[in-house]
């Protein structure tokens, strides 16, 4: 079956046929035999086909680390953003539960990224995977929100335990709401919070992600985050640890 991810992207919430018929296959989020079923089936309306905009973007704008930086990236799926990360002296990891997904992954990359060596994928459980070393940076998209919210506190000490003492966490945040189920569930601002703060981490950067595909942007008129932790529109956020010190990071959803 072919996949039912367009080149434009696709809304993920309940209006979407396929984000229901995603629901019926994966039934426990927190189980990798729903995300295989997805996988093989080809329901996969989160996967762009291509690198995430916002990546791209943050590419370009030279904030990232590079000169021998270690990234990860969780929940990698098609490996389109591991291979957009990778290059100026970062080396990335693509880490999915699904072997169906790092098996896509590889073969979209060797075929978008010949030669390329600086970029290798791992299929392991985020929860349980044991690496080999800390990451100066780790990405999450439609990661946080694809887990249920009892797995969100186990999520960020993972992220705390991952990460070096002086890295950073971005993360673009699909601030979903009103969704009777998931995934993807009921996001905000807030719920990050709530589950970093305790273990050290600050937000200090959010903005609205501008580049977000069109379907995945809500009241075209008005897409500001707003102070409760609301947002009609993906926001990037960036987020560092203050559990050595107090950094500053630029707009998007970061957090170290």
């Amino acid at each position: 079956m072919a996949s039912t991810a367009i080149a434009g992207g696709e809304v993920l919430d309940g209006s979407n046929p396929a984000v229901v018929r995603l629901r019926q296959l994966i039934g426990d989020p927190n189980s990798s035999d729903g995300w295989r079923r997805c996988w093989e089936q080809g329901v996969t309306p989160w996967d762009l086909g291509q690198p995430t905009p916002a990546v791209v973007e943050l590419v370009r704008s030279g904030t990232l680390p590079g000169d021998g930086a270690t990234v990860l990236v969780p929940g990698c799926g098609g490996g389109y953003d591991v291979v957009a990360l990778a290059g100026g002296g970062r080396f990335v990891i693509g880490l999915d539960v699904c072997e169906a997904a790092i098996q896509k992954a590889k073969q979209w990359s060797s075929a978008a990224a010949a030669g390329e060596s600086s970029f290798d994928f791992v299929a392991a459980d985020f929860f349980t995977w044991e690496s080999p070393e800390k990451f100066d940076l780790i990405f999450d998209y439609t990661f946080f929100c694809a887990l249920h919210p009892s797995m969100r506190p186990a999520w960020a000490r993972r992220m705390a335990d991952l990460l070096k003492p002086d890295g950073e966490l971005i993360t673009l945040m699909y601030l979903v709401e009103g969704q009777e189920a998931g995934p993807p569930f009921n996001t905000t601002v807030l719920d990050y919070q709530e589950v970093l703060k305790p273990l050290g981490f600050e937000i200090t950067c959010i903005q609205d992600n501008q580049v977000a595909v069109e379907p995945r942007k809500w009241n075209g008129e008005n897409r500001k985050v707003e102070e409760d932790g609301t947002a009609n529109q993906p926001a990037i956020c960036r987020v560092k640890s203050t559990k050595t010190a107090i950094y500053s990071r630029d707009p998007c959803i970061r957090h170290s």
